[in-house]
Formats: C-alpha cells, structure tokens, sequence
C-alpha cells in the first residue's frame, strides 16, 4: 500500500460510478488503506494537486471599482454639483487664476471616497475573518490516527468518520455505516431522512438512489458511519448545479436600516432648509451677480451635504464587525451581524446544564449493582484511580455493569506524553475512563461491536450487540431503562423484577440525583442468535445491571454570572435531560431564580398548549426544566416569545437546531456540538461556557452603546454647523456681516465641507470602539422596537447643536467689526473664528459624547484612539489657519494667541452645556431609580 502518493488520474474521475464499486475497489483506484488513510504527504501533494474543497466565487469588484463606487452616493452627487458650480463662478469671475474652491471641494470628495473605501475594506476583512472562524471540520484519518482538519483541506481518498449531526462537506463512497442516516433534503428536495448503507448500488442508479454515498450539502441526522473521499469542490454533485450552499449574503440588520432611513429622513429635510437658507442669503446679502448667486447656490449645497452624516452606514458596519471580532476573542463567536443588536436586547437565556453550566469534566463517582454500591476514586479523564467497593457487593456485578456501560459508549480515551486526550461525548469519556480503573479480568467475553442503535433523543437509549450479537448493551435514562427491565442481574444470575424491587430502584435513582449526580441506567439482553432486524424491538425484556452515578460539578464562576444577568433583567433557565432532582440539585447549587418546582417533559407534553394564559403561567413558574427533549426546547422558546421575551437558546445536537433557528439568538457549542447545531445557530460558543453568553450579550450592549455614541456625536456636530448658517444668515445685520461686498454668511462652503471632512472619519469612528464608560449590565434590556434615538438623545443633540452655534456666532460677533460686541476685525478673520470654534466644540462634543449620563471625566483617558483623533483633528485645524497654501484655499487667516483663547473657551461652553444637563439627567435617573 502506498500512502504518499496521489491517484493516477485526476479529479474528473468523479464521473466514475463509485456507488457500483466495492469499497475494496474504491479504495484500490484512490490508492488509500480504508484503515489507516491517507499520509500527510499524499494529503499536501492531493491538496496542492486537486485544489481546496471549495466552489470558487466571486471576489467582489476590482479595488478601482469599488473607488469609484464611492462616487455613486446622491450625497456625493451634491459635492460634485458643488464643484460644477464653483468652476461656473471661476469662469464667470476670472477664470486666469486657479479655481482654489473647486480644488479643495474636489479633494474632499477624494478624500471622503478614500475614508469610505478603507472603512468598506475594514468591515470586509472582518466578515471575512467571522467566516473563516466559523467555517466547517471533518474528522479524518491520516497515518491510522483520527484528527481534525478544515472541511476545505479534504482530498480524495481521505477517509472521513462521520457522526450524528455532521454536515458533508464533499462527496463520497461509504465503506462503514451503523443505523446511519442522511437528510439530503438540501440536494434532492427529499424531505424524509435517507438510511445509508455500503452495499452496491446499480450504475445506472440516479442521485436520490446513490444510498451508499454520502453527498455534499447534506447532514447526517442519525448513526455514524466512514465514507472514503470521492469528490471535492466542483466535482461534487453540488459544485456541478454551481450551489454553493450555506453561504449566505450579509444583509443590513434592522439597526443598520433604521439608520439608514434616519440619513434619508434628514437628506429630505436638509434639502428643504438649503432652499430656505438660499432664500434667506438672497434677502439679507447684496447679490448682484450671477457669481453671488452661483456662490450662495453653493454654500447651500454644501450645507446640505455636511448637514446629513453619510459616513453613518459604513461607519456602522465597521463598529458592528469589529465589536463582533472582539466577540471571537472572547470565544463567543458571532456569525450574523443581525445578531449582535439582538444580543444586547436578550431577556431570557435557555441553557443547557452540561458543559455550559458545569465543568464538563464528567467523572464517574458512584455505581450501584443489585448487592450494593461501590465508589470510584480519581478525578477528570485520567484513570489513574481505584474503585473502593462497598459492603456485600458484588465484584463481578460491578466489572459487568461498568464493562456494559463502556462498550455501549463511542468515546475513545487516548494517551498522548504525559496527558490523555478523550474523544467524544464527555458523558461516554466518563465511562470509559471507569472501565480502565477496574481490576483486570480474565473472564471477559468478547466485547466487539456488530451492531448498535444509536442515542436518540426521543429514546433516550443507546444500545449495541457483541459476542457475535449474543449480547446486547442498553444505557440511558434510568427511568426510561426501568420501564422496559423485566429482571436484574444478581451475582451471575438473573431475578425476576417485582414492583417492590421497582420502586427501590426509583428510589435509588432520587438518591443519586438529590445528591447533584447525573444517573444513567445499564441493561443487558441475551439472544438466541444475532437479532434480525436489531431495531427498537430489541430494547425491551431487558435484564437491569445496575446505576451510574456521574458527578460534573457547576463552573466556579456560574452561579456570579447568573446572579450578574439577573441584575441586567435578564432571567436564566435550566433545560436539562436530567432527572429531576439532579436538575433541583444543581440549580439549587447555581442561585437559579425559582427550582423548587421543576417542569418536566412529561408535564409539558400534558400542557393544553392552546390555552395561552396556562402556558405562560407554566413557563414562568420555574427556571427548571428536566427530562426535556428537543421538540420541548422549541415549545419553550414561542412560549416565551409570546409572552414578549427576546430569548437566547443554547443546543448541541440534530434536533436542537428548528429550537436554535426560532429562538431569537440561537447559540450552539463549539466543543461538543454538532455541525447542524453550528449551522442553525446565530453564535457559537469556542468554550462551551455560559459566562461566554452573558459577555456576549454585555458585549452586544456596549457596541449598541457605541453606536448611539457616534449617532450622538455626529447629528449634534450636525446640528451646531446648520443651526450656526442658518442663524448667522437670518442675523446677519445684528452680527456684523454686512460688511462690503459678499455673501453674508458665517462659513464658507469649503470651511463647512472641511468640518464634515473632520466630524466624520476620525472622531466618529473612535467613539465607535470606545471602551463603556458607564456599566451597561446594571439597566434592564433593550426592547427591539425602542428607537435608536430616544427623546432624550433628541435634547441632547438640540442643547449641543444650539450651544456649538451660540459659540460659534459670538466668536464672530466678538471679531468682526459693527456687530452687537464691538469687535474690530473683518470678514475674513471673523470666518476664521467661527470657523476654528465650531472645529474645537467638535472636539469637546466626541468626549461629551461617550455618555448620555456619564461625566465627560469618567475614565476621560480609557480611549487613547479618541485622543489621536482629538490631537490630529486640532493639528490640522492650526495648519488650515496658520499655512500659508491653506490659507487662500479656506480663506483663513492666522490667529492670535489671544484670538485662539477665545476659540478654546467658547467651543469649551458645550462641554460645560452637557455636564450641567448630564448631572440633571443623573438626578432624575437616581430619583426613579
């Protein structure tokens, strides 16, 4: 056999009728031992040979195009009409010299399209990265040893194990299958579950018949099975219909539509004042000339454009995929933008108990036979451990129950240096660990598998034959086992069970889970022969070996988390397949609202699930739940979104995922769940925890919190540079501006445009990744139909807006000559200062704008980005009004040291305006609260 070599032939042998072959002869034509795969040589040259196992697709327009897509914005529409219209005044005024304002218009245009593709860019790399941190694994085997690769990284010949809830991500020729079966729905429109098998298959056989392939785009719903690698990428079944499924376009969220129809409300809205502002400069100036006119037509215009915050949208995507990367980091791995303002709304967390709640580091503790209970020593997945039996039991009735429970488990427990490293359901890794910590035995039969039933959640049964199907297996919930247990195993023999003995068992069961211990129950059957066919049938008449007492012990830190979300108004709640009083136990342990009274599965299937008013009082009666099969979790879930809660819903197997697509976020396990589960769910958690949830869920506030930070900020900078035209030309005689020929106005349109410049790349986005200021988690959450912008943003942005343009029009009252201050300085210089104190009442207006609430000096130095923003914003202001080439481009002039004072003190009035209504605002909440 050679295993560092690639195949004769290339991919197109996929056309070959693999289906028609013997896995012998599969295995001969890709050159590959089924049992021990390919080598990691052969994989790299079959890889670098074949290609990933991927569809190709588009990469998006060329970097030139996507430039020049930014020039396709009305807004930008408008700038270029700005620039049409100053070089009509150059021509018509004197078109010997440079047109300077069509210059610097023009240069403002490129650089807001600059601005905008290096944010379209920023927020594409970051999607990108969220997909590839959730992109698909396959468990391969590669030089006889099972590992884990990208699905990309699949070749032929790979031989790949499958297991319930994987998704295929290739195309290939079964040669093991137990019970195994596929949902193809995605490929043949079959809606039923497809059983796979590895016999032969006719050539002419069309695609939904291939029952002895596995296809791409499919999921495997039940058993496991291995499948040698036939086709990747294009020469799959899917690549050839060119569909590339799972791979979904990014729509805009609500939020980022809801912004969107603000800017479009506000464009409308502008664009009526341009035209009163038009009006107005027609009235108060001495406009004589088409130059005046063309003149007044632009600094309308370009009030306009600064007037809407067009930098809204790509600003919003950068902070929402950002705020989601920081997510990842924090392993909590958010695949939907949508999801990231739903995350900061949620009010209920359903949670699973294992793994999520717990430590995950399943350990059996305590066994109990028909002669007693004995107790395991030893912690974790190392069987490093004794077992400790007690009075009058029996050690053979011991060895069989733990041996039983172990071959009907699919973990593996492997040795790799010093450490073990387990594989498979923790549960299972548990069992099998306590199979190594017996004492040896020379009386064991033999334990290889020849069938098996796999682990149904509706079961709630596990069950496989050995001994050439003599002997059957079962485990699984203890009073599901019971029900179908008809005598137990005694010191090599077999009683008859009696009702009296029945109800001892159920006792014993209580017993163990009073004292917080998962149980599961093993059975046995002995046939005459090897069953046929090995179904459900089986699973009755079954001799009861005894109990498993499994100890997974609550996270430290779990019940502090719990006890945190339920000061944010966020209520947690157990589901759990659990017994009972292990759930009461547990939950107990965790500080969980209400557990006194758990709900069960069976309760819940006796519910009139017609009758609102009981459902409601039943979901909100306890924050328990046990025996809960999957069809309850999505009971649950319209249960408590009828009743108007946002809920966030944890799943890990096949049939969590129609519970994980209807709850508001699904969330799946990144360690032990499955790639449907992955698939259906909105977040996946790396480390299974359930903190993750709840920094996730913090974390979506605080974006949320940053997004109404850059909304603040920009719509009352906004606010201050029209309030500052339209005041200043209806005032224009009391100010001073009637000053000999001209457009009476207080900005020009290059000085406004270059405002807009300021306000809306720099400072915007680094309040946009501002560090929380305040504690998002101590206020209940956000309704989903609450605006973005509430009334009290709305005075906010009026007070700011009102005090920026007071600021500005009394710099220039104080400067320019013939106003109500008496200054003595012109037009120009007056511009300059209300031109230089609009800029620095930005500047105070991003720090005033970190809270709604919160003092501007809170943690006034947390965001260093915010403070470059802040120092480059002031530096290039002093360059436009102290250089000389910038001077005749803004119509500026230098200004004094003194003149520089005034400016810094009168743009300081709108931090001082804000603090005195944020320590009003403080006083109110206090008083309510």
């Amino acid at each position: 056999m050679s295993t560092n070599s690639a195949p004769a032939t290339s991919q197109r042998r996929a056309s070959n009728t693999w289906w028609a072959m013997e896995p012998s002869a599969v295995a001969s034509e890709l050159d590959v031992d089924l049992e021990v795969g390919l080598g990691d040589g052969a994989a790299d040259d079959r890889l670098a040979r074949f290609g990933p196992n991927e569809l190709s697709h588009d990469d998006g327009p060329s970097l030139l195009r996507r430039f020049f897509s930014q020039f396709t914005d009305p807004l930008v529409g408008l700038l270029i009409a700005a620039i049409v219209i100053s070089l009509a005044a150059w021509t018509i005024e004197d078109s010997s010299s440079v047109p300077v304002e069509a210059i610097v218009i023009a240069l403002i245009v490129v650089a807001n399209a600059v601005i905008g593709l290096w944010q379209e860019g920023r927020a594409t790399r970051a999607v990108d990265a969220l997909r590839r941190l959730t992109a698909a694994h396959s468990t391969v085997v590669r030089d006889g040893e099972r590992r884990s690769v990208s699905t990309t990284e699949l070749v032929p010949g790979d031989v790949v194990v499958l297991a319930e809830g994987d998704v295929v991500g290739f195309d290939g020729r079964l040669v093991e299958s137990a019970s195994l079966e596929v949902n193809e729905a995605a490929l043949t429109g079959e809606s039923m579950a497809i059983s796979k098998h590895t016999e032969l298959v006719p050539s002419d056989a069309p695609v939904a018949d291939r029952s002895n392939m596995v296809l791409s785009g499919t999921s495997v719903v039940k058993g496991r099975g291995r499948a040698v690698v036939v086709g990747t990428g294009h020469e799959t079944e899917v690549g050839r219909i060119a569909t590339l499924l799972g791979d979904t376009d990014v729509e805009p969220t609500p939020l980022q539509r809801q912004v969107a129809r603000l800017g479009r409300t506000l464009g409308i809205a502008v664009v009526v004042l341009a035209v009163v502002v038009i009006a107005a400069i027609m009235a108060t100036s001495d406009v004589d000339t088409a130059e005046e006119a063309l003149d007044a037509l632009l600094v309308a215009v370009s009030l306009a454009v600064a007037a809407v915050p067009e930098g809204l949208p790509a600003i919003m995507t950068v902070v929402l995929a950002l705020g989601v990367q920081r997510m990842s980091r924090r392993n909590a791995i958010v695949k939907r933008l949508l999801s990231v303002e739903t995350l900061g709304s949620a009010s209920v967390i359903c949670t699973d108990k294992t793994g999520t709640l717990t430590r995950n580091e399943m350990t059996v503790v305590r066994v109990a036979t028909a002669t007693g209970e004995a107790t395991f020593t030893g912690v974790g997945y190392d069987p490093d451990g004794s077992v400790e039996m007690g009075d009058d039991a029996d050690l053979d009735d011991l060895i069989e129950l733990v041996r039983a429970a172990a071959i009907a488990s699919d973990a593996t427990l492997e040795r790799d240096g010093e450490r073990w490293v387990p594989n498979g359901d923790p549960t299972e890794v548990a069992l099998v660990v306590a199979a190594a910590k017996l004492p040896d035995d020379d009386r064991r039969s033999n334990d290889t598998r020849v069938d098996e039933l796999p682990f149904d959640s509706d079961r709630k049964l596990m069950s496989v034959l050995v001994a050439d199907g003599a002997v059957q297996y079962t485990k699984g919930a203890p009073d599901v086992l019971l029900d179908r247990c008809v005598s137990e195993a005694r010191c090599g023999a077999t009683i008859d069970l009696h009702d009296d003995r029945v109800a001892e068992l159920r006792g014993q069961v209580e017993r163990f889970a009073d004292a917080g211990l998962r149980t599961l129950g093993v059975a046995r059957r002995r046939h005459d022969g090897r069953p046929d066919p090995f179904d459900e049938g089986a699973e009755r008449e079954l001799e009861w070996l005894g109990l498993v007492g499994l100890s997974d012990p609550p996270r430290l830190e779990a019940a502090e988390v719990i006890d945190r979300a339920r000061s944010a108004g966020i209520r947690t709640v157990m589901l759990t397949g659990d017994h009972p009083r292990t759930a009461v136990a547990i939950g107990a342990s965790l500080g969980l609202g209400n557990t006194d009274d758990p709900i069960t599965g069976t309760q819940l299937d006796r519910l009139d699930w017609d009758d609102r008013s009981e459902v409601s009082a039943t979901v909100e009666s306890t924050d328990v739940f046990a025996r809960v099969a999957p069809e309850h979790k999505l009971r649950l879930v319209r249960a408590l979104q009828h009743d108007g809660h946002i809920v966030a819903m944890t799943g890990d197997g096949v049939n969590d995922a129609p519970a994980l697509r209807r709850a508001d976020i699904g969330v799946s396990m990144g360690d032990v769940g499955t790639d449907v589960a992955r698939e259906a769910s909105d977040m996946v958690l790396a480390d299974d925890d359930f903190a993750t949830i709840v920094t996730a869920i913090e974390e979506g506030r605080n974006i949320f919190a940053d997004i109404r930070k850059f909304l603040r900020y920009l719509l009352a900078s906004n606010a201050g540079e029209v309030l500052v035209m339209v005041i200043g030309v209806l005032a224009a005689g009391p100010l001073g501006l009637r000053l000999g020929d001209g457009l009476a106005v207080p900005l020009l349109a290059t000085q406004i445009l270059w405002i807009n410049l300021l306000t809306d790349s720099a400072l915007a986005l680094a309040l946009g990744v501002d560090s929380s200021v305040e504690d998002v988690m101590s206020e209940p959450p956000r309704r989903l139909t609450d605006p973005i912008i509430d009334r009290a943003m709305w005075v906010t942005i009026a007070i700011v807006g009102t005090v920026t343009a007071l600021a500005g029009l009394v710099a220039l009252d104080l400067e320019l000559a013939g106003g109500m201050l008496g200054g003595d300085g012109d037009l120009e210089s007056g511009r300059t200062m209300v031109f230089t104190t609009i800029v620095l009442a930005q500047v105070f207006n991003a720090f005033n704008s970190r809270s709604d609430r919160v003092s501007a000096f809170v943690k006034l130095f947390d965001n260093r980005l915010l403070w470059a923003a802040v120092v480059a914003t002031v530096l290039l202001q002093v360059a436009v009004v102290h250089l000389d080439v910038l001077n005749r481009a803004f119509e500026t002039t230098p200004l004094s040291i003194s003149q520089w004072a005034t400016c810094w003190g009168l743009a300081a009035t709108v931090l001082l305006a804000n603090e005195l209504r944020k320590l009003f605002a403080r006083r109110r909440h206090d008083s309510a609260g």
